[in-house]
């Protein structure tokens, strides 16, 4: 088939490859004349691992192309994927969806004969329906079907989620649509993949529910975790104790400095927004944001206070700054929160990340960015973890203490085990545990 993918974003990008991968002819289309150009020459704008590969073998195949001008490509397509941003809104939280129906009024002026029209983009309820009505507008002859594709994509196993997922969700009520979906997704049924088709809006809420139950469930676990530190419990002993109960599983049980990234901050507060402008009201989610704006503020404190409750004048170093491992993105990292919170109580702050140093220039101030963790660990009166990067999983501990200052480690992600660092001679300091 036919695919016209808008947006070379991280969703537009991995969708685009592995629809070609699949065997279908997809051009990616962007307005930002530099991304195609590099993207062209073979640069990758992102980091997620294989997509570097993934793209050239299907450039060199002749399935994937990448241009400005969507004119071509869109009157061809059998799929218009719209794949473009929809940060918060300044001011109220609500999606911003002007690249969204920008998108939608381009496409509506160029596709010929049946199209089905797919929001991939993350949307609010009711998105669809003005997508709709925008095809109506420009082009009421249009034969097009205007359908719901949510995606799941873990920044870090993007290309393994869309080949290998859990589900794949469809919103229309469209029969042309519906043949036309289940053979894009054809290879999937060697897998037995549940196709699971609905209608639109509901859909569009299965994004929203989804993410928003997994942005619960981190912040459940990292309340539970201070409650541990109270009471003198392990955190990690309860999450597997609760997660071997099938009826509540073990992912996303792992305390932590709180989640960032580009779906859960931005989704649960767009889905609270939609929520209350509906007059339903998601209390539990309102206080997910709530308490995962304050978790990130508390974790400055922990790193304050074990340094005797003063930073001023001393030297904090900083492994991992993306709000993840395996990914650049910055977005909402909690590094964001504790980095300025530090300095503003006077702390020296130096860094390092292994892949996300490019973005974080832009986004930190007054940081001494190093190339290693070792140059972090020198003369540093504390160290502080706060992305698990697999290399920061095996330090070498007794150089680490050698190049510090004071031998003060917190582990905002319980990759080392209290007993052990305590017989190295640190002071360990983690979430959740004794």
């Amino acid at each position: 088939m036919k695919v016209a993918m808008i947006g070379t974003g991280y969703v537009g990008l991995v969708s685009g490859a592995c629809f070609a991968d699949f065997g279908h002819t997809v051009t990616c289309i962007d307005k930002d004349a530099g991304k195609i150009e590099r993207l062209k020459a073979g640069g990758i704008p992102i980091y997620e691992p294989g997509l570097d590969v993934l793209v050239a073998q299907n450039v060199k195949a002749g399935r994937l192309f990448f241009s400005t001008e969507a004119r071509e490509a869109v009157r061809e397509a059998d799929a218009v994927f719209i794949a473009v941003g929809t940060p918060s809104r300044r001011g109220d939280g609500h999606a911003d969806l002007s690249y969204v129906y920008a998108a939608a009024e381009e496409v509506a002026g160029l596709v010929d004969g049946f199209t089905v029209v797919v929001t991939k983009s993350t949307v609010p309820v009711g998105t669809g329906d003005e997508i709709e009505a925008i095809f109506k507008r420009v082009r009421p002859d249009a034969d097009v079907a205007v359908v719901s594709n949510p995606e799941f994509l873990r920044e870090g196993a993007a290309i393994e989620d869309f080949k290998r997922p859990d589900r794949v969700v469809v919103g229309t009520d469209d029969e042309r649509a519906r043949d036309v979906m289940r053979e894009l997704y054809r290879p999937l049924y060697l897998n037995e993949t549940p196709m699971v088709f609905t209608g639109r809006r509901t859909s569009e809420l299965i994004k929203y529910a989804g993410n928003a139950f997994l942005a619960l469930k981190i912040t459940f676990i990292n309340e539970i975790a201070d409650l541990c530190e109270a009471v003198g419990a392990d955190v990690q002993q309860v999450a597997r104790g609760i997660g071997l109960d099938g009826r509540i599983g073990n992912k996303f049980l792992n305390a932590g400095p709180g989640y960032g990234g580009s779906c859960f901050p931005k989704d649960t507060l767009a889905l609270v927004r939609t929520a209350r402008d509906y007059g339903a009201p998601v209390e539990l989610i309102e206080t997910t944001v709530k308490v995962n704006d304050e978790r990130k503020r508390a974790m400055a404190r922990k790193v304050i206070k074990a340094l005797d409750g003063e930073v001023k004048g001393k030297t904090v170093g900083v492994l991992g700054l993306t709000f993840k491992p395996n990914t650049d993105d910055m977005r909402d990292a909690p590094s964001l929160a504790i980095i300025p919170a530090l300095q503003d109580k006077g702390a020296r702050v130096q860094a390092f990340d292994p892949e996300g140093l490019s973005e974080a220039k832009h986004m930190l101030s007054d940081v001494d960015f190093r190339e290693d963790p070792y140059a972090v660990a020198a003369g540093a009166d504390a160290l502080v973890i706060i992305t698990e990067w697999d290399q920061f999983r095996a330090l070498d501990l007794d150089r680490i203490k050698l190049l510090m200052r004071k031998p003060v480690l917190i582990d905002l992600r319980n990759i080392y085990k209290p007993d052990d660092m305590k017989a190295r001679g640190f002071e360990y300091d983690s979430v959740g545990r004794p």
